[in-house]
């Protein structure tokens, strides 16, 4: 009964989870707009003004291109499914998500990698020059940062002896000075360039931008409208908030709950809610004094995050 009992309750906490990162993926967005717009002297939208777009996107008519095939319709379900697959055995709010024991990093990030490729697939399916343009540079993008991802959980793995997230959460709560050893530090910095790159934010790309020459993910979506829009950007929020929320509880698992009981769920919410709002209008300050830069020098930033976890990997053994 207890078995049964324990189940019911990582299940529940997985569905808060997937509840509170599908609706504060949006607040997130908007948080950070509205960080933005305050530093470069302009009111901005409300910090809600991402969910009240996404209440219209599912009102709106649908429409589809006409050469498209069963991949266009098909890539937002695969995205938000994929993402929120993630979210609910992710240690976000407590370190006993449902599936604990298949919450790897190595199946996270492939996860994440279906839903790209799937949208990078239906750019192209669409069959516009734009499409495709933003398909390729995703992909290109995708293929730099996911090398410096995997070698990144391969230094995270060294000093918990395991790729399961939750244990690499727990061995931080229990020996909180890892967190300042070699290996976590030079494998965090790569985290955060691959997170960028990932989320499509400054200086990889630039999220306000629709200049058909230089944006990324909006080409790839510019034919989608209506619902399927709507399932877009709500997967894309969620996936923001899903590496975010990642990357704090590995910097700083504080206030993460340990059991499922609701007290310390609730606690283990807020304290999320925190941490990656914190993160948020910090990367929103350092948007406003950064430059985008040209896709021909991503290359070289994104050799330098595979440099950082490469650095993690031999400390980390060199320290043991």
């Amino acid at each position: 009964m207890s078995t049964v009992s324990h189940l019911v309750g990582t299940g529940l906490v997985s569905g808060v989870q997937v509840v509170a990162v599908v609706l504060g993926g949006p607040v997130l967005v908007g948080t950070m707009r509205k960080v933005r717009c305050r530093l470069e002297g302009r009111v901005g939208p409300p910090v809600l003004q991402p969910l009240i777009d996404l209440r219209k996107l599912f009102r709106k008519q649908r429409m589809r291109p006409n050469q498209a095939t069963w991949i266009f319709p098909l890539a937002p379900v695969v995205l938000v499914a994929t993402v929120a697959v993630a979210i609910a055995i992710t240690p976000l709010v407590t370190t006993q998500p449902a599936l604990s024991s298949s919450s790897d990093l190595f199946v996270l990030v492939y996860l994440l990698i279906v839903g790209s490729t799937v949208l990078a697939l239906a750019g192209m399916d669409a069959g516009t020059a734009f499409g495709g343009m933003g398909s390729s540079r995703a992909v290109t993008i995708g293929a730099l940062a996911e090398p410096a991802m995997l070698v990144t959980i391969l230094a995270l793995s060294i000093g918990a002896h395991s790729s399961n997230l939750p244990a690499i959460v727990q061995g931080t709560l229990a020996h909180p000075g890892s967190v300042a050893t070699p290996q976590r530090l030079f494998a965090l910095g790569a985290l955060v360039i691959v997170i960028v790159a990932e989320s499509g934010r400054l200086p990889v790309d630039n999220p306000a931008t629709h200049l058909e020459l230089t944006m990324i993910h909006e080409a790839m979506v510019l034919e989608y409208s209506g619902p399927d829009l709507a399932l877009v950007t709500a997967g894309q929020s969620m996936r923001l908030a899903l590496l975010l929320g990642i990357f704090v509880n590995l910097v700083a698992p504080w206030g993460l709950s340990t059991s499922t009981q609701s007290v310390e769920v609730v606690v283990g919410l807020v304290a999320l809610a925190a941490k990656v709002a914190f993160v948020g209008i910090t990367l929103s300050v350092f948007e406003v004094f950064t430059a985008k830069v040209r896709l021909f020098r991503l290359p070289e930033l994104l050799a330098g995050a595979f440099v950082l976890a490469l650095l993690g990997v031999v400390s980390g053994l060199v320290v043991r």
